[in-house]
């Protein structure tokens, strides 16, 4: 059982920036592909961004790409969302989650809590 507790949401104007953290629980992070998504009231629960074991290989969703950046610290089992130029459309509950393996396919297999990101404009 992977325990994994996100942090790091608040309320932040149009283009603020945050920065995410998810601790996970567990000797073996590293084995871990990590992601991120997020839900907006309403809508469904959509992908952000995934990063593999090591961090070499990362994919943004089109929506993120060169605002958000996804990093890792294996040493820390944690990784790390910073969201840069935010825009109202990025208020979500955003949730980390881990899959055992690669590649970032459904389904994922443990998800934490979930932190709310607010966005005004």
């Amino acid at each position: 059982q992977v325990q994994l507790v996100d942090s790091g949401g608040g309320l932040v104007q149009a283009g603020g920036s945050l920065r995410l953290s998810c601790a996970a629980s567990g000797r073996t992070f590293r084995t871990y592909v990590m992601g991120w998504f997020r839900q907006a009231p309403g809508k469904e629960r959509e992908f952000v961004v995934a990063i593999s074991q090591t961090g070499g290989s990362t994919i943004y969703s089109d929506s993120v790409k060169g605002r958000f950046t996804i990093s890792r610290d294996n040493a820390k089992n944690t990784v790390y969302l910073q969201m840069n130029s935010l825009k109202p459309e990025d208020t979500a509950v955003y949730y980390c989650a881990v899959r055992l393996r690669w590649p970032p396919s459904p389904p994922w297999d443990y998800w934490g809590q979930g932190t709310q990101v607010t966005v005004s404009s």
